[in-house]
């Protein structure tokens, strides 16, 4: 029962560590009259999706059965034995069941949000950055005066450290909520303050809040808020 409490707080952990929201997450424990033949405890870890709460995951307490099946059938010894206690025993085994499918969509509708913006709508997947397939897009204000060759330098620098984009079509604040709608957490801006102090504008996918940081300490920057 020890390793099943663990193995319960650990799965809901990973969940949180993903960017889900906790207050959607909860552990549902089977009744005992629906438990498997096999198993002695068994919970559930549900989600409340848009059209309610479903299974996300499962972890059971098998007990010894698996082992001591193969046991029996194969004739081979599969027990353990215990150093400390001299004791000899067939282990029980906790099995957590999860989908890869299953927590992908539970990623995506946890993240989807539609935002009104001075009067247009704005759609941003507030992906957690650790999961992102894009960590920054990368955009030269405009397209000259030094602006792309600045920005390409950015891309190639910051290349070897996390997956970026580099986007130069269409106006900056399009650009932007491309990104957004991709779930790219931080835009990097190269405008004419750059020329000027080798600083760019850094801006957050989820608040859209902006600050001035140094080219030379960019990469440091971001990887500290991604995490890693």
């Amino acid at each position: 029962m020890e390793w099943l409490n663990r193995w319960k707080d650990e799965r809901l952990a990973w969940y949180a560590r993903l960017g889900l929201k906790t207050e959607r997450l909860r552990l549902k424990r089977h009744p005992n009259k629906e438990l498997a033949h096999y198993a002695k405890d068994a919970y559930d870890i549900e989600y409340e999706f848009p059209f309610g709460w479903k299974e996300l995951e499962g972890i059971h307490n098998r007990t010894d059965y698996d082992l001591s099946r193969h046991q029996r059938h194969s004739g081979k010894d599969l027990s353990y034995f215990d150093d400390a206690t001299g004791r000899r025993y067939v282990p029980y085994i906790i099995e957590t069941s999860a989908g890869v499918d299953r927590t992908f969509l539970t990623c995506l509708i946890d993240a989807y949000s539609e935002e009104e913006v001075r009067g247009e709508k704005r759609v941003v997947l507030k992906l957690h950055p650790f999961i992102a397939p894009m960590k920054a897009g990368i955009f030269p204000l405009v397209r000259r005066d030094g602006m792309p060759e600045i920005a390409r330098k950015i891309e190639k620098e910051l290349r070897p450290h996390m997956p970026v984009f580099y986007d130069e079509s269409g106006s900056i604040g399009r650009r932007y909520r491309r990104q957004d709608e991709a779930g790219t957490p931080f835009g990097i801006t190269v405008d004419s303050q750059t020329l000027k102090d080798e600083t760019v504008t850094v801006r957050d996918r989820d608040t859209m809040e902006q600050e001035r940081v140094k080219i030379s300490c960019l990469a440091q920057v971001l990887l500290s808020r991604l995490g890693s």
